[in-house]
């Protein structure tokens, strides 16, 4: 990926950071902006600022240019793509993506994602949401994540469901399999997560405080609670209303229970806390599950006053996870 780096002017000075960025950079996107904004992906002399934050003068701005700009072209429709649809309103969609399936496309040209299957049976998405690659997708879902994702089928109500998500009214719950041995029955995880100082595939959970002066991660909170057990598995429901990206991975890696299945998190995890027992890591690689064992389960939102907007649904535990823990 291109990085850019750019200084704010002095005709900018006291300028809101989104409005600086697509000032300074050609071709920017006002909502992509704001998205890399909020998922933490711009850093301001080194450190990330706070939303709504505001530039001055002689200011470093420094971001991937990916993360900011739009492709040429969308999503290639695909209308005869498998496309399974929970909800649906004249306002917004709840579709479930099965594990292995992208949300959306890195290029124009690329088929078989979720985004190419959405503007196959739904043309008028082109024009919604961030970008032509993502058409309507309000949040996305790991390649290998399988279950809910929401969509805006309106140019309005994609900026409320974005707006909604932002601040915490759209509720998301998830169905995990991690280790069981030493897990408690509930808990709450709070390290923050930052992205990963030598790996871009990963994120890096700050516990040590010494981290969190020194990467500026963003804060993560995971509440959760254990289902069932089956034999050394755990079936657990998470809720993370504003996850950032790989937070329940990380987060459960770092208390020393990758998720099953996860090789890139379960191995050695990250952080004081994480388990020194390589038996552990072992038993997260075993799984035979081909995936990491995660599933976007239920979301929920009151619509905000518009009938039209709320939704509350739920998606079954995929056969691959049901299978780990009986």
């Amino acid at each position: 990926m291109a990085k850019v780096e750019v200084t704010v002017t002095e005709e900018l000075g006291g300028a809101r950071l989104d409005k600086a960025i697509v000032a300074l950079v050609e071709g920017a996107s006002r909502a992509r902006v704001k998205r890399a904004i909020e998922g933490g992906e711009v850093r301001v002399n080194g450190r990330v600022l706070a939303k709504g934050g505001v530039v001055q003068a002689g200011d470093v701005i420094a971001l991937e240019d990916v993360a900011v700009k739009s492709a040429e072209g969308g999503a290639v429709p695909e209308p005869d793509a498998p496309l399974t649809i929970r909800h649906e309103s004249a306002a917004v969609l709840v579709v479930d993506k099965p594990a292995g399936q992208p949300t959306v496309v890195q290029r124009s040209e690329e088929t078989g994602s979720l985004a190419n299957a959405l503007v196959g049976r739904f043309p008028e998405l082109a024009s919604v949401g961030y970008s032509p690659r993502e058409p309507g997708v309000v949040h996305r879902l790991d390649t290998d994540t399988s279950g809910l994702v929401v969509v805006a089928r309106t140019a309005a109500a994609f900026e409320t469901l974005r707006e909604a998500l932002q601040s915490e009214r759209i509720a998301k719950e998830y169905l995990l399999v991690c280790a069981s041995e030493g897990l408690p029955d509930d808990g709450t995880i709070e390290h923050p997560i930052a992205n990963h100082p030598k790996d871009k595939k990963r994120v890096y959970p700050c516990v040590h405080p010494r981290d969190v002066m020194r990467y500026a991660p963003r804060p993560a909170l995971t509440r959760f609670t254990v289902v069932r057990c089956s034999g050394p598995w755990a079936l657990v429901r998470a809720t993370a209303a504003r996850a950032v990206r790989h937070q329940l991975r990380a987060h459960f890696a770092s208390i020393g229970h990758p998720l099953a299945g996860d090789a890139l998190y379960g191995g050695a995890a990250e952080g004081a806390g994480a388990a020194e027992d390589a038996g552990t890591a072992e038993t997260a690689f075993g799984a035979g599950i081909g995936r990491h064992a995660l599933h976007a389960s239920r979301v929920t939102y009151d619509g905000g006053g518009d009938p039209a907007l709320a939704f509350d649904v739920s998606s079954e535990l995929p056969a691959d996870m049901a299978a780990l823990v009986g």
